[in-house]
């Protein structure tokens, strides 16, 4: 299976590709002009391009089975940064994975997608224009899978002690979790059927009970069963 990382030279999507190696998917990696990627990275076929120039993107996912989206506005003093990053170049790269043929988009998202009322829209109505770029990966009619971490942590120590919480969307609103860990459940996604539309939030913690995604998403369907 080959697997296209966008984002892929971010702090998290990074992370994604080792992950994804990992596993022994073949992993392209699609990023900025100017990014620069980590020596663990440099083996990777690399496509660099804009996410606003449909025909370098359509010839990047050619041959692609999966589209992890690792893509997102950073801070910055223009505020239309999330409204072009985390909206419309998402709804490109969902349009060119149905022009191209790839199956399955795997979108890394935010916890309190779609609040208004957030610290986090101080920077140019983040939140918002993320749930607008969810909505084009759920309308897409590809399988989807969209990750929703909570406060993203740089640490990658003991990670073996944290133990991830997953639950249904709009359920949890703080806490934080590794980036690292959000790679591994990107990759977990891919391979677990009950993920595909479905809107997974997680964070991370000592006291968790230690689930797989597939575990905690039948306790998703036994709670709204009963």
């Amino acid at each position: 299976m080959k697997i296209a990382v966008s984002g892929a030279s971010g702090k998290t999507g990074y992370r994604v590709a080792e992950e994804a190696l990992k596993k022994g998917y073949d992993v392209k990696l699609i990023t900025r002009n100017g990014s620069i990627l980590p020596p663990t990275l440099q083996s990777c076929k690399t496509e660099k391009l804009s996410l606003f120039n449909n025909n370098q993107l359509d010839n990047a996912l050619s041959g692609v089975n999966t589209l992890i989206i690792a893509t997102g506005a950073r801070p910055n003093i223009d505020l239309t940064g999330p409204a072009k990053i985390d909206a419309i170049a998402v709804g490109n790269q969902v349009e060119s994975c149905k022009r191209v043929g790839v199956k399955q988009i795997i979108l890394v998202s935010s916890l309190c997608t779609g609040k208004l009322f957030h610290p986090l829209n101080l920077f140019g109505l983040i939140l918002i224009w993320k749930n607008i770029g969810e909505q084009k990966v759920i309308n897409s009619g590809l399988d989807w899978t969209i990750i929703r971490p909570g406060g993203l942590k740089e640490t990658e120590e003991n990670l073996e002690k944290q133990n991830i919480l997953y639950t249904e969307k709009n359920t949890q609103e703080e806490g934080s979790i590794p980036r690292r860990l959000v790679a591994r459940s990107c990759i977990e996604a891919i391979k677990t059927i009950t993920a595909k539309g479905k809107i997974i939030e997680i964070t991370s913690s000592e006291e968790n009970n230690p689930l797989t995604m597939k575990n905690a998403i039948q306790s998703f369907n036994t709670i709204s069963n009963n």
